[in-house]
């Protein structure tokens, strides 16, 4: 990567952002590979902004057939299709419109089943609609990578929105007063991040953190796919959250039967906030990819209820 330079058309295409953020990123940029897995709302908007910003290739991965839900969020493919075509080839067609000098290729298949060389293909993984095991696996797989493999996880449902980061051992610069500082961060895997017990995490910590894992489990243990929830399943969420937060040793109040309920109802996503996350985690993908900036550790929470964003850091080492 660092002998290639751009070409005259991409000096040309991306003029306006190597302004911003300087040619020396938008190189690095612009030879990475980038994989998503999981194309609803949240993650066509990522790859809108990471397509415009010059990627060098997209991945896209998404057997599932289009449905009403799936399209109740996704721009990228017509309302009124009736396709028996894979959803990533669906959105593939229409992404490469977008940016003529970005590669859109689809991979089919399971990504828990691939091997760990598969991962090293890329610098960044992105995964949405995710269970709690093959986010694990898939994270898993992408630390045992040779090289330094970025990986995301990221979740909206209803109008909340939740991003997951792993950079491994990061090294990344920083601008301080007239010169460039080397910053270190070590991160955790996802597995170690939510074994943190419950009881050490911050007191303000964002409720929808403890929310998200009480959902996370209850569709792990009863076979669910990702947001294959209704109100219904309320009560059996509830016992469950006094269940963990007995275990846990926390009040109950720091996972609201409100909160809880939104979560499980709202199935469907919430576009302004899937435009909201999608840019955020497009901005995260550019910083870790071209190593300047500071970067998200490691959660990133938003609930369009009161509007905020919060950043909650969740290490082991900081219990």
């Amino acid at each position: 990567m660092d002998g290639e330079e751009l070409t005259e058309q991409e000096t040309a295409l991306y003029d306006r952002q190597i302004r911003v953020w300087g040619v020396d990123a938008q190189r690095r940029l612009s030879k990475s590979h980038v994989l998503v897995s999981g194309l609803n709302g949240t993650a066509v908007e990522f790859c809108k902004n990471i397509i415009l910003a010059g990627v060098g290739s997209l991945t896209l991965n998404d057997d599932r057939l289009v449905s009403d839900e799936l399209l109740s969020a996704n721009f990228l493919v017509d309302q009124n299709i009736s396709s028996e075509k894979p959803l990533a080839e669906l959105c593939c067609d229409s992404l490469k419109d977008f940016n003529p000098m970005v590669r859109v290729l689809v991979q089919k298949g399971d990504l828990s089943s691939f091997g760990v060389d598969f991962f090293e293909k890329f610098d960044a993984v992105v995964v949405s609609c995710c269970s709690l095991k093959a986010k694990k696996l898939i994270n898993e797989k992408c630390r045992k990578s040779s090289k330094r493999v970025a990986f995301y996880a990221v979740d909206c449902r209803d109008s909340c929105g939740e991003i997951f980061v792993d950079l491994q051992d990061y090294i990344y610069s920083k601008k301080k007063v007239d010169e460039m500082e080397e910053c270190r961060l070590q991160y955790p895997s996802f597995e170690e991040a939510i074994a943190v017990p419950w009881k050490s995490l911050p007191r303000r910590l964002s409720k929808l953190y403890f929310a998200m894992r009480v959902i996370e489990i209850f569709e792990s243990q009863n076979g669910r796919n990702p947001g294959q929830t209704s109100a219904a399943d309320l009560p059996v969420v509830l016992n469950l959250r006094k269940e963990l937060c007995e275990t846990q040793s926390l009040s109950e109040s720091q996972v609201p039967d409100t909160l809880v309920e939104r979560l499980l109802a709202g199935t469907r996503e919430f576009p302004p906030v899937c435009a909201i996350i999608g840019g955020i985690l497009g901005q995260e993908v550019i910083k870790a990819i071209s190593g300047k900036g500071d970067p998200l550790k490691n959660f990133f929470y938003f609930d369009a209820m009161d509007g905020k964003g919060v950043i909650e850091d969740l290490s082991p080492e900081n219990k």
